[in-house]
């Protein structure tokens, strides 16, 4: 088990530096981001929103944001001022390395039902679950290197390995899109080994 999270690591650290070379992203991070996360238990919640088939090498999520942001305000029920947005990986994103390989991506809120699910929208029922919660400050355009560190660093010592749910990034109040100032809420699927 922990030969194979060692070999996920290293696929998600080539990924990054190769996207970093494409890209020629220069990493601002700021002090405020925190590689100590608290460990959380999620509790199951239920989300309305949009979503795109996407990849690593081919991330187009502005379109995505943009047409939700429009809509937004046609969801009756939500719960709270937070937005979501979720990363949903196949199980074999990690098992054989493909940074070409699909996965979902959703920009959503959480809802008190799906009993009202406005036109061109889709409900998703997030499961409960351990996550390890970070705290990012920054552009989002420059979290690729925190990200690099939570897998790089923090996970092969943690005593925690990857889980099979959702990935989430929870923007609450501070989060302000690509601001030096922004915050947002990192959460990735953990389980003890």
């Amino acid at each position: 088990m922990l030969a194979q999270n060692a070999r996920c690591i290293n696929k998600i650290k080539i990924l990054l530096l190769k996207f970093q070379d494409k890209y020629k992203i220069i990493y601002l991070i700021n002090m405020k981001s925190n590689l100590q996360p608290r460990i959380e238990n999620f509790p199951e919640k239920k989300l309305i929103g949009n979503r795109i088939k996407t990849s690593l090498l081919n991330e187009a999520e502005g379109g995505l944001w943009q047409n939700f942001v429009q809509k937004r305000k046609k969801i009756k029920n939500s719960i709270g001022l937070e937005a979501y947005s979720v990363h949903i990986y196949n199980n074999e994103n990690f098992n054989v390395f493909n940074p070409a390989a699909e996965f979902e991506k959703w920009a959503a809120v959480q809802v008190a039902d799906f009993n009202e699910i406005p036109p061109e929208m889709e409900p998703l029922v997030v499961p409960a679950g351990l996550y390890a919660v970070f705290l990012y400050q920054g552009k989002s355009s420059k979290a690729l290197e925190f990200i690099n560190d939570i897998f790089g660093k923090w996970l092969p010592d943690s005593g925690y390995a990857l889980d099979n749910r959702p990935y989430l990034s929870v923007l609450g109040e501070k989060y302000k899109y690509d601001d030096v100032n922004s915050e947002e809420q990192i959460w990735i699927p953990i389980k003890k080994i």
